[in-house]
């Protein structure tokens, strides 16, 4: 890819954590290293009015799938949009995603219940709509974990069941979309956001030193991504 390219990061409190630990500094620093001028701009997606604060498999099925259109949907940029400005978009889910119940046994496309099958089928869907953009590359974030006290074992289960599918089956080598691991990060492996990297016990947002630590990863998973080396490099950006 050129040496301009226009990067745009949607993300709700969790991306704001990482985002403000240093983001544009790295690149700052990597553009003069490299005689490169990347541009990262980032927005809050979707926002709370009049869409409503969700940025779950749903939302971005439902904005960018279901009412896909050259115009906003709800305030909200479409890919038919995001695509003409940027060359690379990132996104990702705020940890509410984790909050997963079990299955009914009817998978639905168009439900907002948090259930893997249901997660699955509006992935796959985004997965179809991305590849259509093949000109612009795409990062999506692994899921973002819950504290053990503020989740149960069982949606942190299917959370997590999730989340390695996306990883290993849904992501595809050789195509315009890339992994950034961060529920490995947040999680180191197991299937609870660790306290020690989270703002407290009861608040799965992540703290200061984690997001200093975790946004250096980040920032290079982009660049690996915007080299061509994507599909060769650390899902977690080492």
């Amino acid at each position: 890819m050129g040496k301009d390219m226009k990067i745009m990061f949607l993300h709700h409190s969790t991306g704001s954590c990482i985002w403000k630990a240093g983001v544009t500094e790295w690149f700052a620093k990597y553009n003069s290293d490299n005689g490169t001028n990347h541009l990262l701009t980032e927005q809050a997606f979707p926002k709370e009015k009049p869409y409503g604060w969700n940025n779950y498999p749903y939302d971005y099925w439902n904005i960018w799938v279901k009412n896909a259109s050259d115009k906003p949907y709800m305030e909200e940029p479409t890919l038919e949009m995001l695509t003409k400005e940027y060359d690379v978009i990132i996104f990702k889910h705020c940890y509410p995603v984790s909050d997963m119940k079990e299955s009914n046994g009817t998978p639905d496309i168009g439900s907002q219940e948090k259930t893997l099958e249901n997660y699955k089928l509006q992935y796959n869907a985004l997965k179809e709509k991305m590849h259509s953009f093949s000109q612009t590359k795409f990062i999506v974030w692994t899921g973002a974990a819950r504290v053990r006290s503020r989740t149960n074992e069982k949606s942190a289960m299917l959370a997590n069941e999730f989340f390695q599918w996306v990883k290993n089956d849904w992501d595809e080598k050789n195509d315009n979309i890339f992994i950034w691991d961060f529920n490995e990060l947040e999680t180191e492996g197991s299937l609870y956001f660790r306290n020690t990297n989270s703002f407290s016990e009861s608040d799965s947002h992540p703290n200061e030193t984690f997001s200093k630590k975790t946004t250096p990863l980040l920032c290079q998973r982009i660049a690996n991504v915007i080299e061509g080396k994507g599909d060769s490099t650390s899902l977690i950006g080492e």
